[in-house]
């Protein structure tokens, strides 16, 4: 054994040429014999199957092997060296990598010592602050009558029916036009797939349609044919429309107008219930479920305000740096999504490099927590969140499932939230948490100050809605599903 560990010592020597505080760098060089060696044994194992004229496999001399098959051998025995060498290195030396290290081969040829350079980033040591018998309050709150009124008013809003108007009067805002239109692009007179439809129901002032298209026919009459002049947004996603002037030739066959809904038990029975006790007892345990929710969201805000503020240590600039590119992303997306354009501001990017500064911090601190307590999540706790994932896309559950079967980095970005839970959970349970009874307002109102990081930085960029555009703020998973199905199933390019 000794004998074996000292041969390894011999064939690989490790020497450090740099250490800035947690970045390090090592030139790790192997002998040219034990590249040899290994390429030797390579060769071997393949031989036992080529087959050369007059020879039977296995029985190709090994010089003739190395000749015909030596070089193509050699990559794949060099990569296989330096994976192995590296991990060797990083554990005999007790470091331990936050990223994949960066490797630079130096210096190699046949019959000679193998020379390369690896450059990592360990995980610094965390000395994990006390976590036990923390003093947090939760907020709760229950569904009173005024947030399940205004609920079902809002359900009932989404679900308007309309009615022609019996005036011959010119439509106006809030109304509902059944149009006939058919678009081309200024510039080349050349129509688009999107940019033609019949019979569409589009309510004037809801934002809908691309800029300028619905004011263009307020004040207008059924039996008019309207040309209407806009111009595509830069971020429109069909490119080859994005940022060009279009006309639209629009014939108005109808004008109507919303009518309120009623809610009755002929409204609740359109929903799937009885009568209106048994919607207004659903509705409110939505509202209550939703409630517990915003209400743990503060409670593991409070708790992550606390970690954070009783740990100050260096954290690897790479997972920094890959954090903040996340997180920048995710908001650019989000405000892109909303008509947005320009780009992020340099006092919202200092306030972003932040984010991921605590983001990766607490994220340290809650790993070295569970794995101090042997927390661990289940094969199964990860099953159950795939299928929970998959359900969001009827009729393609299998595509997901094997979607995450096949993409392992995938499934580890459903483990992470899984792993931080747990863990949250288990610091919860040996806290001291005190409850104060709030209103249904005042949560919405404390869980606004309470968003994660990130969704502030989106509302910074996209807060104010696009003209007609009502915000979602607010409303149960209920109203929002009401709204997708009122919603119509494929907007036109025009939209």
């Amino acid at each position: 054994m000794m004998q074996a560990k000292r041969k390894e010592q011999d064939d690989m020597q490790v020497k450090q040429l740099k250490q800035d505080g947690l970045l390090h760098e090592l030139e790790i060089t192997i002998k040219a014999s034990e590249i040899d060696s290994r390429v030797d044994v390579r060769l071997k194992e393949v031989g036992k199957t080529i087959r050369l004229p007059g020879f039977r496999p296995g029985k190709v001399p090994l010089p003739l092997l190395k000749k015909k098959y030596g070089r193509a051998i050699i990559g794949e025995i060099l990569e296989s060296t330096v994976n192995e060498s590296s991990q060797k290195a990083l554990e005999d030396k007790g470091l331990q990598p936050a990223m994949q290290p960066k490797i630079e081969v130096t210096s190699f040829d046949e019959g000679q010592d193998l020379t390369y350079t690896l450059a990592v980033e360990v995980l610094p040591k965390i000395k994990v602050a006390e976590y036990k018998g923390l003093d947090l309050e939760k907020p709760v709150a229950k569904a009173d009558e005024k947030s399940i009124d205004d609920a079902l008013s809002r359900i009932a809003s989404s679900r308007r029916s309309s009615k022609p108007v019996e005036s011959k009067r010119a439509s106006k805002e809030g109304d509902i036009v059944v149009i006939d239109f058919k678009g081309r692009t200024a510039e080349d007179d050349k129509e688009h797939p999107g940019m033609a439809a019949e019979g569409h129901h589009l309510e004037l002032g809801s934002g809908r349609f691309i800029p300028g298209f619905e004011e263009q026919l307020v004040g207008q009459k059924a039996g008019d044919e309207v040309e209407v002049k806009v111009t595509f947004p830069e971020q429109y996603p069909a490119a080859e429309l994005a940022g060009k002037d279009a006309i639209f030739d629009v014939t108005i066959h109808e004008i109507r107008e919303l009518s309120e809904t009623e809610i009755d038990d002929e409204f609740a029975q359109s929903l799937g219930m009885q009568d209106v006790p048994a919607l207004r007892k659903a509705v409110e345990e939505q509202i209550n479920r939703e409630l517990e929710q915003q209400s743990r969201l503060i409670l593991k805000k409070k708790l992550l305000d606390e970690l954070d503020g009783s740990h100050d240590f260096e954290i690897p600039a790479g997972m920094k740096q890959q954090e903040l590119q996340n997180i920048t992303q995710q908001v650019l997306m989000d405000y892109q999504s909303r008509g947005g354009e320009g780009d992020i501001s340099d006092e919202e990017k200092e306030e972003l490099e932040e984010i991921a500064d605590r983001r990766v911090r607490l994220g340290l601190v809650l790993a070295e927590i569970g794995k101090e307590n042997k927390i661990r999540v289940s094969d199964q706790e990860l099953q159950k969140a795939v299928i929970a994932e998959a359900q969001k896309y009827p009729g393609q559950e299998k595509k997901v499932f094997d979607y995450y079967a096949k993409n392992r980095h995938a499934l580890e970005s459903l483990r992470a939230p899984l792993y931080e839970d747990k863990v949250i959970d288990f610091i919860l349970e040996l806290s001291s948490i005190s409850t104060t009874e709030v209103t249904p307002d005042e949560l919405m109102s404390e869980e606004e100050q309470a968003l994660s990081d990130v969704e502030k930085s989106k509302s910074k960029k996209s807060d104010k809605p696009k003209k007609g555009e009502k915000s979602s703020a607010g409303k149960s998973k209920a109203e929002k599903s009401e709204a997708k199905k009122a919603a119509p199933k494929k907007k036109k390019a025009s939209e």
